[in-house]
């Protein structure tokens, strides 16, 4: 009897001393949420219950498996306690990785919070989340590395990869000198505030947003929404627009190449009609000038400004289109014109044009050219 209850007894009193320090620890950091909805550090750290209660439900059975006293546990009690030291640094791992997460994440929504430049808030949201992949990382290495320093196996060995580790790194050097350069050129990038998420950018002739950046790539969403992934040493070595640098707003120009003859002081009247119904246009500046012109047309730029690229490339489109349209209504000589002439005829065209015979040439008898008589009769 004492046999069947002991295992029972331990795992049991193990999962319940589990789901009881759990629960309690739930109900603290929910009470201190309710009670502090400034911060939100206790709102995200409920998310750490799984693990916690992985790492602690983890310590109580390695150190309390042995007192089952099952004939199964006592034959293998080192490989269940090896196991069990492994589902520990594991859990401890996972729970280090979701505290750093919550506090890295409630820090970064209290300055947004406090910040009124979407600049400012773009530049750390990038660095806070290059330093939470940078953290994962770290703790992933050493949660690995704990986890083989566990296997006897390793401790014999460790003279011999000491002793080669010289040769090792070199070779690893050489070997992942691009991903090492990609790495350093992501702290450039997220210390450097060279481009963040959130930044328009136009990169190999495409535009778009700056969607995500890591470690070793960056994402950019296009505006038909493909995604553009590039190594973010791309960004370090190699000239690009960021468009959202030094302020979000934004100046931009439309082109009409229109007759010589286009009513100019009623396009500008037109065009701030247009403007003034443009929710897009931010109401900063506006123009209308003829910046070139040809034999056969002029060059008439609009300039109108926004206060992002997205509203730019509305306003433009909205004036170009009610421009277009209202000179084609109302003014359509204002539009370039091709000039043309009759084309001269070929010799076998003439001929059918006087009825099958050829047009009888002058000759030299004919009044206009005949020669002045002398005084002989």
């Amino acid at each position: 009897m004492d046999t069947a209850l002991r295992p029972l007894l331990v795992v049991g009193g193990a999962l319940l001393l589990t789901l009881l320090v759990g629960w309690a620890v739930d109900l603290l950091l929910r009470r201190a949420d309710e009670h502090h909805r400034e911060t939100p550090l206790w709102g995200l750290l409920r998310r750490c219950r799984p693990p916690l209660q992985a790492v602690l439900l983890a310590s109580l059975l390695r150190g309390t498996y042995r007192q089952t006293k099952w004939q199964v546990v006592e034959e293998h009690a080192a490989g269940i306690g090896q196991i069990l030291s492994l589902i520990l640094i594991g859990s401890g791992a996972w729970l280090i990785i979701h505290i750093a997460s919550a506090v890295v994440e409630a820090t970064f929504a209290r300055y947004a919070s406090a910040t009124r430049d979407p600049a400012r808030v773009r530049r750390v949201r990038t660095q806070v989340t290059l330093i939470t992949r940078i953290v994962t990382a770290v703790v992933a290495v050493v949660a690995v590395a704990a986890a083989l320093l566990t296997f006897p196996a390793l401790s014999t060995v460790g003279t011999s990869m000491l002793a080669s580790a010289g040769i090792i790194g070199i070779v690893a050097g050489v070997a992942a000198q691009s991903t090492l350069g990609n790495l350093f050129a992501g702290f450039q990038i997220a210390f450097g505030d060279m481009v963040r998420i959130g930044d328009t950018v136009v990169v190999d002739g495409e535009w778009g947003v700056v969607e995500e950046v890591t470690l070793t790539f960056l994402a950019v969403r296009t505006w038909d929404e493909r995604r553009i992934t590039m190594p973010v040493s791309y960004f370090t070595g190699k000239p690009f627009e960021n468009w959202s640098r030094g302020g979000a707003q934004m100046t931009g120009a439309v082109l009409l190449h229109l007759d010589h003859s286009a009513p100019l002081d009623a396009m500008r009247a037109k065009t701030e009609e247009i403007l003034e119904a443009c929710a897009a246009w931010d109401r900063r500046d506006w123009s209308l000038a003829v910046t070139d012109t040809t034999p056969s047309t002029i060059q008439v730029r609009v300039v109108v400004t926004a206060k992002d690229a997205d509203d730019l490339w509305t306003a433009r489109c909205t004036v170009r289109e009610q421009l277009v349209a209202w000179l084609s209504e109302r003014h359509p000589y204002a539009l370039p014109r091709v000039a043309t002439s009759q084309a001269a005829a070929s010799p076998r065209e003439a001929a059918k044009a006087f009825n099958g015979r050829p047009p009888t040439p002058r000759s030299a008898s004919s009044d206009g050219d005949r020669p002045a008589r002398t005084g002989r009769g």
